[in-house]
């Protein structure tokens, strides 16, 4: 049963048929009485900006790790960014902006310290109890280890914020129907903002050199399309500008990718779109291409830079060895955690602690624990 308040303007007004509509959500898991002002996905919204896993994202890191001082991005950098870019496109293609910024800021919730190589060393030592995956970890959170309401254990989220991000779990031996429009605008959203800024980064911290970006077309398409506008740039302008540019091309070409395969499909309803037989909102092809190219630079010289793996070694090196102290010793843990040894085991007890680090907390805690001489 949806809680929609009976005090707002129905939300037909401005929603498309085929956006989901807060009055035909599924509700939540403990039903909670209508709120006079806010709909049922601005309270998921707001429950998630007040939630402490969303506080950690500021010291977690994207790709670079070591110490490379305050340009580079956070995981909260970097879901503000995708939030951004989800709302714009959301707004063109009247879908329900509450649900897909709700969506956004939690898409990444539940990433370790450390990025992706946290990530995989958790898996690693988790094998035994199912292995770690951050987007199921986001889901793990809202639903049980946040503790901010009497009434029950995590966040109570309506039931799209969390099907929406079960679907971001990969899993071929059990196929979903596709998401609602608004969850593939957040996941379309997500390659856009780090395509774009990982670049921008990279370039700040000297990973990267002009001349490699410009072998590859896109980049080159955004560079051009701000030299016919500028006439005299400095190096810092232009990298600006054509990190724009880049967002633009990307996020216009998605607009209106997603609005033709939507009228050639005929899409009316939310039903339309979770049994047709492809996502329908994704670049066009050709764009795909290039973004593809973007990322394999990406990849071989940003984060296979040595540079960058010698900081990962290291740090996923103090997270493994702080995985063994505390499976070893599950009495050192903290005694909200050891609450949860006998309901989820050591393994899992410990998988939670440990992701829900920060990257210097963690970095604190091995030096404390660990390398006390370090």
């Amino acid at each position: 049963m949806s809680d929609q308040s009976a005090n707002l303007p129905p939300e037909s007004l401005w929603l498309a048929p085929y956006a989901m509509h807060s009055s035909n959500s599924i509700g939540r898991e403990h039903p909670e009485s209508m709120h006079p002002y806010r709909t049922p996905f601005q309270r998921d919204r707001d429950r998630i900006v007040h939630s402490s896993a969303y506080r950690r994202l500021a010291h977690k890191t994207q790709v670079f790790i070591g110490e490379k001082g305050d340009y580079h991005r956070t995981r909260l950098t970097h879901t503000l960014e995708v939030a951004s870019i989800a709302r714009t496109v959301g707004r063109v293609l009247r879908l329900n902006e509450d649900l897909i910024e709700a969506l956004a800021l939690m898409h990444d919730l539940g990433h370790p310290p450390f990025g992706h190589a946290g990530e995989d060393v958790l898996d690693a030592c988790a094998r035994a109890a199912g292995g770690f995956n951050h987007n199921r970890h986001a889901v793990r959170i809202v639903t049980l280890l946040e503790s901010r309401y009497p009434e029950f254990p995590g966040l109570n989220l309506s039931g799209e914020l969390l099907s929406g991000q079960r679907n971001r779990v990969k899993d071929e031996h059990s196929p979903s129907p596709q998401p609602l429009l608004e969850v593939q605008v957040v996941d379309a959203a997500d390659s856009i903002a780090y395509d774009s800024h990982d670049a921008d980064d990279a370039l700040e911290l000297g990973l990267l050199e002009w001349g490699e970006l410009l072998k590859v077309p896109l980049w080159r398409e955004a560079v051009h399309r701000v030299k016919d506008q500028y006439a005299a740039l400095s190096q810092t302008q232009l990298r600006r500008a054509v990190i724009h540019q880049l967002i633009e091309i990307m996020v216009s070409d998605l607009i209106n990718s997603g609005r033709r395969r939507m009228v050639d499909a005929s899409i009316d309803s939310p039903q339309a779109v979770m049994g047709h037989r492809s996502r329908l909102v994704t670049v066009s092809d050709s764009l795909q291409v290039q973004m593809a190219e973007l990322e394999k630079l990406l990849f071989d010289h940003v984060y296979r830079h040595p540079t960058v793996l010698a900081e990962r070694a290291l740090a996923v090196e103090a997270l493994r060895e702080m995985y063994t102290l505390y499976s070893e010793q599950p009495a050192s843990l903290p005694d909200v955690w050891r609450q949860r040894l006998d309901t989820d085991g050591a393994v899992r007890t410990v998988c939670d602690f440990l992701a829900g680090m920060t990257d210097r907390y963690a970095l604190e805690e091995h030096r404390r624990n660990l390398s006390p001489t370090r």
